[in-house]
Formats: structure tokens, C-alpha cells, sequence
């Protein structure tokens, strides 16, 4: 990545359902910058690997398919010229996607391809679990968003409820807590806030209060970046 690209990055990193997403857009709104949502990637290759009858934990044959895996992150999730934005919200990636995630070359495959991302876009805010640590750890500011454990499974079971997937807060509290505990404990890239992250609990506050902090303290450490 060059240095320009590098200070012009949001990092926002933090378990599911802790609202990445929702603030990831709105300070890219803020900021006029894209958004890349990193584990709608690895959610991608999760489906390219059971789609190819592969065994989600083979190292081997999931780094294949990463890297051979026609994969486009503009306007939507396209796999194969298929757009998987839908697909890959399914319980069965989401039960596999941290398996295929904790597989490290499949990580550093994905890394450098959110490298080039943000070198071709010249920056941009980035969502995922290991952007403040590993993918970007110079990025302009870093977040690490929290929200309670009641919080993050009402909102997961309310987004598969409008999929039309009939899943009780309580089953998703406790698959949310196995895949917590997979992305924690990995070897490679675990779940955890940069040391100079921003941590912010997302339970109760604003959408737009919190939007507005981190968008204020981009402009505070990349000065004119944006118009430079």
C-alpha cells in the first residue's frame, strides 16, 4: 500500500453484530470514501468452498479456491459473475466462514487482495475483524466496535427474520458465542482491538453520534488528506 492510501483509511473492526456495517456506511457518507466490507469476502470464499464440495476445513483446497476465486467487492458481492450478496448471509456459510477464515493462507490471500483494494481506491473504510491489526495497522484511526451480547442477537435475529429465516434470539446468542470463540482463539489475525483503537460500545448510542466522532477524528489525524 502506498503512504497516501494508507492515510486516508477507517478501520472498523469488532464481532458480529456490534453495527460494523450500518457505521462503516455512514462515515464513509461522511467522508466520501468507499467501503469495503472484508468479511463479506471471506463469507464469499466460504460459499465458493462448499459450492465446490470442498471441505471447509482443508487449508489446502480453500486457499485454491481463494485464490483462483473470481471475486468483485464493487457495488455488491460478485463471485463467479454471480451476485452472492444474498447467498452468502446463508446459515450454511455462516456456520462455516470462520472455520475457512481461521486458515492462514487463505487470510493472506484476502489481505493482499484488500491491500490492492485500497491502493486502486487511493483509501477508503474498512470493516472487518483484523483491518486495525493486520490489514492496515497504520490506518488513519482505528475502531473497535462492542455492543452487548443480548444487543448483537436480537439485531442477527432480526436480519434473518426480513431473510425469512426462523432463528430464536437465544439460538443466535449461542452461535454467535461459538464464532466469537473461533475468531478469538485463531492462530492467525485473532479477533482483538489495536492497541491504539478506539473502543466504542454500540449497544444504545446513535448511529450518527457515533458516525460523527470518528468521521471528526479522521479529519483530525489525516489533516487535508482528503483534499490532497
Amino acid at each position: 500500500m502506498t503512504d497516501g492510501a494508507r492515510r486516508r483509511v477507517v478501520a472498523i473492526d469488532g464481532p458480529a453484530g456490534s453495527g460494523k456495517s450500518t457505521i462503516a456506511r455512514a462515515v464513509a457518507e461522511r467522508l466520501g470514501l468507499p467501503v469495503l466490507d472484508t468479511g463479506a469476502m471471506y463469507r464469499a470464499i466460504t460459499l465458493a468452498v462448499l459450492e465446490a464440495g470442498a471441505d471447509p476445513g482443508d487449508p489446502a483446497a480453500a486457499t485454491r479456491i481463494a485464490a483462483d476465486a473470481g471475486l468483485e467487492m464493487e457495488g455488491g458481492v460478485v463471485l463467479g459473475g454471480h451476485d452472492v450478496a444474498s447467498a452468502i448471509r446463508g446459515p450454511e456459510v455462516t456456520a462455516a466462514v470462520s472455520i475457512v477464515a481461521a486458515h492462514p493462507e487463505v487470510r493472506r490471500v484476502l489481505v493482499e487482495r484488500q491491500r490492492r483494494w485500497i491502493d486502486a481506491h487511493g483509501g477508503g473504510v474498512l470493516e472487518g475483524r483484523d483491518i486495525g491489526t493486520v490489514v492496515v495497522p497504520d490506518a488513519a484511526v482505528k475502531v473497535f466496535l462492542v455492543a452487548s451480547d443480548d444487543v448483537r442477537a436480537r439485531r442477527r435475529q432480526a436480519d434473518e427474520a426480513d431473510a425469512r429465516r426462523a432463528v430464536t434470539v437465544e439460538e443466535m446468542r449461542e452461535a454467535m458465542a461459538q464464532r466469537d470463540a473461533l475468531d478469538r482463539g485463531r492462530s492467525v489475525s485473532p479477533l482483538r482491538p489495536a492497541d491504539d483503537a478506539i473502543v466504542v460500545d454500540n449497544s444504545r448510542r446513535g448511529i450518527d453520534s457515533i458516525a460523527d466522532e470518528i468521521a471528526a477524528r479522521f479529519h483530525e489525524a489525516a489533516g487535508g488528506e482528503l483534499e490532497g
